[in-house]
C-alpha cells in the first residue's frame, strides 16, 4: 500500500496523529510473509524526505521485510524451542527420579538371606566403579540387579546400555560394540558403539558366556585399555564405562573346557552375584506373587485382587523352572482371567495346579513316599532329591556341571544339596571330579 497524501485517502484513519501530535503526510506499507507465505505482520514507513514513495521504494521495503520475516520467524522458533526445551528438562528430571526409584536395590524384593545379600552387595559397591559379573538362571532377575547396580551408583546420571550377546551375530560383534568409521564399506556412515554410547555410565552384556573366542579377546582388550577403535577407523577412543555382565552358563566349567577366555573370566569377575533360582528361596515367593498381582492388576485397570492360602500354598509348592520370569507371567495371567477378589487354587495355570502333569514320575514319586510313609511333604521331598542325584550323579559319572545341568541346578545350588544330604561324588578310576 502506497498512499502518497493521507489527506485525499478516506482509507486513512487521521485519529492516531491527533492523539500523539504527528503529522502523517505519506506512507508505504508492505506484508511480512513466512517461508510458508503466512501473513505475520506489515512492515510500515512514514514520511519520505522528498516527495511521495516510489517504485524504488517500494522494491527495497519489499526486501528489508522479506529479511525482518525471517527474523521474526527465527525468534519465535526460538522461544517456541526454548520452551520446549524447559518442558523436555523438567519431564527428563522427573523421569530420571522415576527410574532411580524403580531401579534401586529398595525394588529388590524378597525376605530370604539370598536376596538379603544381594541388596547389601549392590549398596557396597554403590560408591565404586568395579566391574561386575552376575550368573545364575534364566528368569531370576539379573537384568534388574544389573540396573540396579547403575543406578545406585555415582554413574546414575549416565546411560545404561544393555546388549544381549547371545542375540549378537559374529560378523557384527565388533561393529556393534566399537561401532564404524565413516568409509569403512561402500554406503557405511559412521557410527557409534555400545562402549561410545555407554561413556560415563554402564554397559550391561547379558548373556556374555555365548561370546565367541575372538569377541572375548576384543572385549578383553577394551576392557584393559579402556580405549576402543571402530571398524575402519585408526584413532582409539578413551571410554569410562563400567561393565556389569551376565550368563545363565557356569563360566568356570567354560574356561576349564577352553570355551571361555580366563583372562575376561577373571576380569569380570571383581564382584560376582549368584542370583538364586526361585526354588531356592520358596519363602521370597509370597511377597513376589503379590506384587506382581497388584502391579499388574492396577496397569489393567482391574479390581484389586489378593492370593487365596490354597493358591498360595501351590504357588510355593511348584518347583518354577522358569524362575521368577514364569511367576510373573502367571500373575499378569491372573489378573486378567481370575474372576474374583480372592485368586483360589483353582483359578491357577493347569501345570501349577497339577504338577504331575508335568512331570509324573517324580510327583509320583513325591506323592507316593508321603503316603506310605506318612511322612511330611518336606521329607518327601528330601528322599526324592537324595534318589535323583544320586542318579544323576551316577549317570554323570561323578561330573558336577554336566549332573547340575541336567538337575536343573546351578553347580553353587548342587554342591549345597550335596554337602545338606552328606552325598559323596562318585570317582572315576581314582581320579577326582570337578
Amino acid at each position: 500500500m502506497n498512499i502518497r497524501d493521507t489527506r485525499r485517502d478516506a482509507r486513512f484513519y487521521s485519529g492516531v496523529d491527533a492523539t500523539l501530535g504527528y503529522r502523517t503526510r505519506n506512507l508505504l506499507a508492505v506484508p511480512l510473509s513466512t517461508h510458508a507465505g503466512e501473513i505475520i505482520g506489515a512492515f510500515e514507513v512514514l514520511n519520505r524526505r522528498r516527495g511521495a514513495f516510489g517504485p524504488d521504494d517500494e522494491e527495497l521495503l519489499r526486501a528489508i521485510a522479506a529479511q525482518a520475516a525471517v527474523a521474526i520467524e527465527t525468534a519465535q522458533l526460538v522461544n517456541e524451542l526454548q520452551a520446549h526445551r524447559d518442558r523436555l528438562l523438567t519431564e527428563n528430571v522427573q523421569l530420571r527420579k522415576e527410574v532411580h526409584g524403580r531401579f534401586s536395590p529398595r525394588q529388590i524384593l524378597g525376605t530370604s538371606t539370598r536376596m538379603q545379600e544381594i541388596v547389601r552387595t549392590i549398596e557396597q559397591i554403590r560408591d565404586t566403579s568395579v566391574d561386575v559379573l552376575i550368573t545364575g538362571e534364566s528368569g531370576t532377575g539379573k537384568e534388574l540387579v544389573a540396573r540396579a547396580v547403575h543406578y545406585s551408583s555415582s554413574r546414575a546420571a549416565g546411560p545404561f546400555i544393555a546388549l544381549n550377546c547371545a542375540a549378537l551375530p559374529e560378523p557384527l560383534v565388533e561393529s556393534e560394540l566399537f561401532g564404524v568409521e565413516r568409509g569403512a564399506a561402500t554406503g557405511v556412515a559412521a557410527r557409534a558403539g555400545k562402549f561410545e554410547e555407554a561413556d560415563t555410565g554402564s554397559l550391561f552384556l547379558d548373556e556374555i558366556g555365548d561370546l565367541s573366542p575372538s569377541a572375548q579377546a576384543k572385549i578383553l582388550r577394551a576392557l584393559q585399555e579402556r580405549v576402543v577403535e571402530r571398524v575402519g577407523g585408526r584413532k582409539p577412543v578413551e571410554v569410562d564405562v563400567r561393565v556389569v555382565a551376565a550368563t545363565n552358563k557356569d563360566l568356570e566349567a567354560l574356561v576349564r573346557d577352553g570355551a571361555f577366555r580366563a583372562d575376561l573370566f577373571y576380569r569380570l569377575n571383581v564382584v560376582r552375584i549368584q542370583m538364586a533360582p526361585l526354588r531356592e528361596i520358596p519363602e521370597d515367593i509370597p511377597v513376589l506373587a503379590s506384587h506382581f498381582l497388584t502391579r499388574y492388576c492396577r496397569e489393567m485397570r482391574r479390581p484389586a485382587k489378593s492370593l487365596g492360602d490354597a493358591a498360595l500354598r501351590r504357588l510355593v509348592a511348584h518347583p518354577w523352572p522358569g524362575n521368577v520370569r514364569e511367576l510373573e507371567n502367571e500373575m499378569k495371567r491372573l489378573a486378567a482371567l481370575a474372576p474374583g477378589r480372592s485368586v483360589g487354587e483353582e483359578d491357577l495355570s493347569e501345570s501349577i495346579r497339577s504338577p504331575g502333569r508335568a512331570g509324573p514320575t517324580r510327583a509320583a514319586g513325591v506323592t507316593g513316599a508321603a503316603r506310605a510313609h506318612g511322612a511330611s511333604l518336606a521329607q518327601a521331598v528330601e528322599t526324592l532329591e537324595r534318589r535323583l542325584i544320586g542318579e544323576a550323579l551316577a549317570a554323570c559319572e561323578g561330573n558336577q556341571v554336566h549332573t547340575a545341568r541336567a538337575l536343573g541346578l546351578s553347580r553353587q545350588g548342587l554342591l549345597k544339596k550335596l554337602e545338606r544330604y552328606g552325598l559323596r561324588v562318585p570317582g572315576r578310576r581314582g581320579a577326582p571330579r570337578r
